[in-house]
């Protein structure tokens, strides 16, 4: 079965939600994104133990220096399920899309040729 998710969906793999720190979800918005979501394995059933645990901190801190900066928390969000709920992954990837069509274009672009 192919799993149907908008087309501006990029998917970033990791081993684990443990690997993705704050730099990597910051840099993400900085090359431009207009949101992001990490989507973790099911609490209390990380392979790696709390890996999943530690990723919803990161996020959550990063969701309160959006909003310090003015970019907005709701534009960060981390979603749990297990790797056979492919169907809930298509879904929160619609959910994150129609909600950042919503909030619009991140309020702060990086100029071209700048970095």
């Amino acid at each position: 079965m192919r799993l149907s998710y908008p087309s501006n969906v990029k998917v970033v793999k990791v081993p684990c939600t443990g690997r993705v720190d704050v730099l990597l979800i910051l840099r993400a918005f900085e090359s431009g994104v207009d949101g992001v979501y990490v989507a973790g394995c099911l609490e209390g059933e990380c392979h790696f133990l709390r890996g999943n645990l530690r990723a919803r901190r990161r996020v959550e801190y990063v969701k309160g220096l959006l909003e310090e900066v003015g970019l907005g928390g709701d534009r960060l969000e981390m979603f749990n399920m297990s790797a056979s709920q492919g169907q809930r992954f298509a879904q929160f990837a619609q959910e994150m899309t129609e909600r950042i069509r919503l909030l619009g274009p991140l309020p702060v672009r990086k100029a071209p040729g700048n970095g």
